[in-house]
C-alpha cells in the first residue's frame, strides 16, 4: 500500500513537471512560430538609433528579406514617434526615454504609456581622434557642461576652450544627457551653432578640425559605432571605463541606459504588438538583436 502510493506521489510529480515542461516549450513554440505579413505587422515608428533593429525584427517575422520589408519601416525620430503612438497613428514605437513633455503630452491626453527595455545601450562622449584627453569623469562632464570646467587643460588636455555640443529638446539623445548625466543640474545654453539638429549632424561637428581638436559631443554606442562611424572621432572613458560591448553588457560603463519598446497600456493582453515584444525578449528575438549589432538586454 505504501508502495502503490509512494508510485503514485511520483506518478504525479512527472506529470507535474512535464506539464511545466510542455508549457514553457509551447510558449517558445509560440515565440518561435510567431509570424506576420506586411499587411498585419503592427505600425511601427521610432527613433533613428533603432531603425536597423526595427528593420531587422520586421524581416524575421514576416519571412522577408531587410531590402523587402524597409519601405515600410518608417521612423519619424524619438519625438514624433511618441506623438504618433499618443495620437494612435502607432500601435509600437522603438525608442529611446520619454522625455518629461512627452510623458505630460501623454497624460493630457489620458494616454498610459508601456515602456519595456529591450535591448542594453550605452551613453557615451565622443571627441576629436587627435584630442590627447583619453577619458573624462562623469563629474567633470557634468561640469563642462553646466560651464563650471571651460578648458581642456582643466581635465588633462590642451591648452583649448572646450566647445560643448548638444542636442535639441525633445530629441533622443538629449533627453538621455538630461536624464543619465546631468540629472539636476542645468546645462548651460549653448549658442545655436553648438546644437546639432541630428546625431549625425553632431558626430560630424565633432570629427571637424579647426586649428585644435576642442569638440566635445555625446550620443549612443550604436549610432556612433555600427550606424555612423567616423574615424576622426574617438570615444572617451567614464570614470576610467572604455565603453565597448563587454562593458555595457556587464554593466561596468557607468552611464547606462536601454532602447524601448513602448506602446499604450491599454493594449490587449494578447495583442499582436504584445505577441511582438514578447518575441523580441525571447532567446531567438534577443539573439536577433545580437545579430543587428546591438547588445543584448540583461
Amino acid at each position: 500500500m505504501k508502495k502503490q502510493y509512494m508510485i503514485s506521489i511520483a506518478v504525479l510529480i512527472v506529470m507535474l513537471f512535464t506539464s511545466l515542461f510542455m508549457g514553457c516549450q509551447s510558449k517558445e513554440n509560440t515565440q518561435n512560430e510567431l509570424s506576420f505579413t506586411l499587411e498585419t505587422y503592427p505600425r511601427v515608428d521610432g527613433s533613428t538609433v533603432t531603425i536597423p533593429l526595427s528593420e531587422a525584427i520586421a524581416a524575421k517575422l514576416t519571412g522577408l528579406t531587410v531590402d523587402e520589408v524597409r519601405p515600410y519601416i518608417l521612423h519619424n525620430k524619438t519625438h514624433q514617434a511618441y506623438l504618433n503612438l499618443i495620437n494612435k497613428k502607432a500601435d509600437i514605437i522603438f525608442v529611446t526615454s520619454p522625455s518629461e513633455e512627452e510623458l505630460a503630452l501623454a497624460a493630457e491626453k489620458g494616454v498610459g504609456l508601456e515602456i519595456v527595455p529591450i535591448v542594453s545601450e550605452a551613453f557615451v562622449f565622443l571627441t576629436h581622434a587627435d584630442n590627447p584627453v583619453k577619458g573624462l569623469t562623469l563629474e567633470q562632464i557634468r561640469h563642462i557642461y553646466a560651464g563650471y570646467i571651460t578648458d581642456w587643460a582643466e581635465v588633462g588636455g590642451p591648452d583649448a576652450a572646450i566647445v560643448a555640443y548638444q542636442r535639441p529638446v525633445n530629441s533622443g539623445s538629449q533627453t538621455g544627457f538630461l536624464e543619465l548625466v546631468m540629472k539636476e543640474l542645468s546645462p548651460m545654453n549653448p549658442p545655436t551653432e553648438r546644437i546639432a539638429a541630428g546625431m549625425g549632424e553632431l558626430i560630424e561637428a565633432v570629427a571637424a578640425y579647426e586649428n585644435v581638436p576642442d569638440a566635445l559631443g555625446y550620443s549612443y554606442y550604436y549610432f556612433v559605432v555600427d550606424m555612423w562611424g567616423n574615424e576622426k572621432v574617438k570615444l572617451l572613458e567614464v570614470d576610467g571605463v572604455y565603453p565597448n560591448h563587454g562593458t555595457i553588457r556587464s554593466g561596468d560603463y557607468p552611464v547606462k541606459t536601454a532602447y524601448y519598446a513602448v506602446i499604450r497600456d491599454d493594449e490587449p493582453k494578447d495583442s499582436p504588438v504584445r505577441q511582438l515584444i514578447a518575441w523580441v525578449l525571447s532567446k531567438p528575438g534577443q539573439d536577433l538583436v545580437e545579430e543587428a549589432g546591438y547588445v543584448k538586454i540583461k
